[in-house]
C-alpha cells in the first residue's frame, strides 16, 4: 500500500490565465498563483502534525518550485527543505508550447479537432512531444517508489496520469479532467480525493 501522499498543482501562471498551452516551458506563477500556493500551504500545516515524518518532492520547472516554497514556509518549514524529480515534469507539448488554441488553428487550421479525437494518446507535433498516455508511463515509477508520506508538488497533466492509474478513470474522461491550483489532492488507501 502507498504511504500517504498529498499532491499539489503549482499556483496559476500567467499561461495559464491566458490559455497558453506551458507544457515544460519554464514559467512563473503570477500573484494569484503565490496567493494559491500560500493557502495550500496553510491547509497542510493544519493536516500534517509532523513534517519531518514527509519527503517533499516537486517538478523541477520554476513553476513548481517556487509553489513548494511557498507552501513549506507556509507551513513554517525551511522553503528549500525538498527535492525535485524531472519524472515530475508536465506534459510536452512539442511545438504548441506557448500557443493558445485560437493561435494554433490559425497556423494549423484542424489542429484542435485532431487532438480532440482521441486527447488521451495525442502526440503534438515536434520534437520532445508526449502524449498523455507517454506522461503516464513517465510517472508511473515515480509513484511505485513512494515509499513513505510524501507532499508532491507537480502539474495538471500529471494529476491527470494519477486519477487514470490509480481510479481508472477512462481516457477521454481523464484528458478532460479540471484540475484545481487552489486544492491539495489527498491520496490514501488507493483512493484520491480533492481537499
Amino acid at each position: 500500500m502507498t504511504p500517504l501522499v498529498y499532491f499539489v498543482r503549482h499556483g496559476q501562471t500567467s499561461w495559464n490565465a491566458e490559455g497558453r498551452l506551458q507544457g515544460q516551458a519554464d514559467t512563473d506563477i503570477n500573484e494569484n498563483g503565490r496567493q494559491q500556493a500560500t493557502r495550500n500551504g496553510e491547509l497542510l500545516r493544519g493536516l500534517i502534525a509532523n513534517p519531518a515524518d514527509f519527503d517533499f518532492v516537486a517538478s523541477p520547472l520554476r513553476r513548481t518550485r517556487e509553489t513548494m516554497e511557498r507552501v513549506r514556509r507556509a507551513m513554517g518549514l525551511d522553503p528549500q527543505g525538498y527535492r525535485v524529480d524531472p519524472r515530475l515534469k508536465e506534459l510536452h507539448f512539442g511545438d504548441w508550447q506557448g500557443s493558445t488554441y485560437t493561435e494554433l488553428e490559425v497556423s494549423d487550421p484542424g489542429s484542435s479537432a485532431r487532438r480532440s479525437k482521441d486527447k488521451w494518446n495525442f502526440v503534438p507535433p515536434g520534437q520532445l512531444a508526449e502524449s498523455y498516455q507517454m506522461l503516464l508511463e513517465r510517472v508511473r515509477p515515480f509513484v511505485e517508489q513512494i515509499d513513505r508520506q510524501t507532499v508532491c508538488v507537480t502539474h495538471g497533466g500529471v494529476i491527470r496520469t494519477l486519477f487514470r492509474m490509480i481510479e481508472h478513470v477512462p481516457e477521454r474522461a481523464c484528458a478532460r479532467l479540471e484540475v484545481p491550483q487552489d486544492k491539495v489532492l489527498k491520496y490514501e488507501n488507493g483512493t484520491l480525493i480533492w481537499l
